[in-house]
């Protein structure tokens, strides 16, 4: 038998050694990290405050950790260095290693090279 909703309240920690809450009914000034970062912040190393679960039929919970908002620190602002080399990186992830071609997608890890030069037969029959 799986994990209820009621099960997933567990304000002092007694269950799961962190303070659980229900999906969607964490306490204010608690967030996620998707939380933290669309208000431009970041845990900044804090330790987990507390998780959300969230049930589900035949499989593990899923589970979301909360930090403490008022101890977040503002996200780092991107500098010209970081800026050049996140583009250097993307647009390594588009060039096929094959043709050197930048396919305008990023390069599937399946196929290792961009979908031309993986099916050249379906490409001429088209």
């Amino acid at each position: 038998m799986g994990l209820r909703l009621a099960d997933c309240f567990d304000p002092e920690g007694e269950r799961f050694g962190l303070p659980t809450f229900p999906w969607r009914l964490a306490p204010d000034g608690l967030a996620t990290r998707r939380q933290l970062r669309a208000r431009e912040l970041r845990p900044g190393g804090q330790d987990v405050a507390a998780q959300l679960l969230r049930p589900r039929r035949r499989r593990e919970p899923l589970t979301a950790f909360l930090y403490r908002v008022d101890l977040a620190k503002p996200v780092r602002p991107m500098t010209t260095a970081k800026a050049a080399a996140l583009a250097k990186a993307n647009t390594a992830r588009r060039t096929c290693p094959e043709c050197f071609a930048d396919a305008g997608y990023v390069i599937p890890p399946s196929l290792g090279m961009c979908v031309p030069c993986a099916y050249p037969e379906e490409q001429r029959a088209a």
